[in-house]
């Protein structure tokens, strides 16, 4: 099939594993981060890790939309949810993401009217199906799934479906990425940039990273050979001296990103002042809302919800795992009190999650017999 088994050869594999070996400083140590919950699950999948050097790190970031999500805007949902006019809806990886008081699976068992969708599309059905009933949409995600959410309210407009409402939680990329810029607690050599959200924003939002803190940015694709040339161009900026974006993944995005997703996020959208990350705490203008033109489907406007700051579980790092500072083994409760099954954080929920990647490919502790 065309753009898989031909990013899937073996034999390419080793040889570009080969061409890094012969690229790095044996005497160095490389910290790159793979922004992407997409590209950390490819990784551990296809063994990508295994093919570098062993001074070549690999850390992961806060780009799994379901992780970054804290226990605060889970009960906010769970409230909404509670009401008992509402049909509430949400991605399937939402229902068991854990709040303060309980998850949205919890809410349903107790008898609350909550429904997994696989779209924004899926629960404006739902809204035309029951006109008497209210039907909110739990809106999580980067700028990836964002214009779906957008272009569904236009729909919404357009139809004069006045009884579907959003709940939006949908962030945005740059912010926490210079957040981690920012923070003394993480030095990075450079990033493995996020190719779903560059399909949508291009990479002209990334020109920060190289202009502003001198790091290399390579925007990559999601298979074994993307990845692993992605992580050969960052290390030949580094070898070479330079710092800029490249796009590895020029098959699918453009530089300038596409323009009718961009427009239709602009009509919709607005920024937050502020939101909660999990992991990062409050950052300004890094997420979304509905605009002023909009604001008639907005769920917060028509709801009372608790909007109050829950600290995590004690036992729980997914803050440290989302910033890259520990890997998902190094969390007390990984693998043991905190499994995909009875997860306690959402870096373990989520099939985007470092954790639950860790988990489901078997990666228990540092050292890894390579076969």
């Amino acid at each position: 099939m065309k753009y898989v088994d031909e990013f899937r050869d073996a034999e390419l594999g080793r040889a570009v594993s080969a061409e890094i070996a012969s690229t790095v400083d044996a005497g160095r140590h490389y910290k790159v981060m793979e922004v992407c919950g997409g590209h950390t699950h490819s990784i551990y999948k296809y063994g990508v890790d295994d093919l570098l050097p062993p001074n070549v790190e690999l850390v992961h970031g806060p780009g799994c939309p379901v992780c970054v999500i804290p226990m605060g805007r889970v009960d906010d949902g769970i409230a909404v949810a509670r009401n008992p006019e509402v049909i509430f809806t949400c991605f399937g990886d939402m229902l068991r993401v854990p709040g303060a008081n309980g998850t949205l699976l919890d809410a349903k068992a107790e008898g609350a009217d909550v429904r997994m969708v696989y779209s924004p599309l899926d629960a404006l059905r739902i809204a035309r199906e029951n006109p008497e009933r209210t039907v909110v949409f739990f809106a999580i995600g980067f700028e990836t799934t964002a214009p779906s959410t957008a272009l569904t309210l236009r729909r919404a407009r357009d139809e004069g479906i006045a009884n579907f409402l959003c709940l939006c939680n949908h962030v945005t990329i740059v912010p926490p990425l210079r957040a981690l810029l920012e923070s003394p607690d993480l030095q990075l050599d450079g990033f493995i940039g996020p190719g779903h959200v560059a399909t949508v924003v291009g990479a002209r939002p990334f020109e920060f990273i190289p202009a502003d803190y001198r790091k290399p940015i390579v925007i990559s694709g999601f298979e074994p050979l993307d990845l692993l040339q992605s992580v050969q161009m960052i290390v030949r900026q580094l070898a070479d001296g330079r710092c800029e974006v490249e796009n590895q993944y020029a098959r699918v995005v453009p530089y300038e990103g596409n323009t009718a997703a961009l427009r239709a996020m602009a009509e919709v959208f607005e920024l937050r002042p502020h939101f909660e990350w999990r992991g990062l705490g409050f950052i300004s203008q890094s997420a979304l809302r509905l605009s002023d033109a909009y604001r008639a489907f907005d769920a917060e406007a028509r709801y009372e919800v608790p909007n109050v700051r829950v600290a995590d579980p004690k036992a729980c790092q997914c803050g440290e795992v989302l910033k890259g500072v520990i890997k998902p083994w190094e969390c007390k409760v990984f693998g043991s009190a905190c499994t995909p099954e009875h997860a306690i954080g959402t870096c373990m929920v989520s099939p985007e999650g470092a954790c639950a990647a860790y988990y489901t490919y078997g990666r228990f502790a540092r050292e890894r017999e390579v076969v």
